[in-house]
């Protein structure tokens, strides 16, 4: 399905990362890929991961600095010439913005987030399309509190909110070099970034029994929704957010 793609990964920090789910969903269908970490805390875990695929590359790329998203994008024209997809799974927000409420949301925090987590996608957008020259694929990962208020997601909602938002206005104005942009909207998963949110055992359980499936989705079902995006079968497909959640967005009281 992906034979000769090349794809570019934004957000692996373990084998637990939805980043790292739809990697592995790409990778088994014959792309190779690029992956970018921030710090050299994720350094090690990145390289591991990467190192397990054919052909990876592995490059630094803090999105707030400028001069490492353009280093990373040279790095991977330098090694494959071109770019085929990218999926964009990175979001932060300080950890005390994540409990309580959203009315004592700080100056500083509304920033931090709004800036990693949803001004990323158009920066990152912005140097990935003149790499893609036959047209590509990008994908983002949003979830229900961009859309209906979740309790200790705050601030992360309003930067989600944003997000979604922003893949449209990207679709229509990337449409013409026929690059593609999506949100998927996945349900909770107990990853590494989601445990930065209070109470999120208590949210996986309600989940879980709420939805129809009567279960949370995995990882892996987010990653196959990502394959499907980026590969030919998802064409006419773009400005979208799809929930992939067990059906839980569709409920009621």
């Amino acid at each position: 399905m992906l034979e000769n793609k090349i794809g570019m990964i934004f957000g692996v920090a373990n084998k637990r990362s939805i980043a790292w789910a739809c990697a592995s969903a790409c990778a088994e269908h014959g792309a190779r890929q690029a992956f970018t970490y921030q710090g050299d805390r994720l350094k090690e875990n990145v390289e591991k991961l990467a190192g397990e695929l054919t052909d990876s590359l592995v490059v630094p790329c803090d999105v707030t600095d400028q001069s490492e998203v353009d280093a990373a994008f040279a790095a991977v024209n330098d090694k494959y010439g071109r770019l085929d997809y990218l999926i964009h799974s990175i979001a932060f927000a300080p950890r005390e913005a994540l409990e309580g409420e959203f009315v004592t949301t700080t100056r500083d925090a509304f920033r931090t987030a709004l800036e990693i987590s949803a001004f990323s996608l158009t920066q990152v957008s912005l140097a990935a399309a003149p790499l893609m020259k036959d047209g590509g694929s990008i994908v983002t990962m949003s979830y229900y509190g961009a859309e209906k208020v979740v309790q200790n997601y705050n601030v992360m909602g309003v930067a989600k909110a944003a997000l979604e938002a922003s893949t449209r206005y990207l679709a229509a104005d990337l449409g013409k070099q026929n690059i593609r942009v999506n949100a998927i909207s996945a349900g909770p998963i107990n990853t590494l970034s989601a445990r930065g949110v209070k109470n999120m055992g208590s949210l996986l359980g309600y989940v879980g029994e709420k939805s129809p499936l009567k279960r949370n989705v995995t990882a892996a079902e987010v990653g196959n929704t990502a394959l499907f995006l980026v590969s030919d079968l998802a064409s006419g497909i773009t400005g979208e957010t799809i929930y992939v959640d067990c059906g839980y967005n569709i409920m009621g009281i």
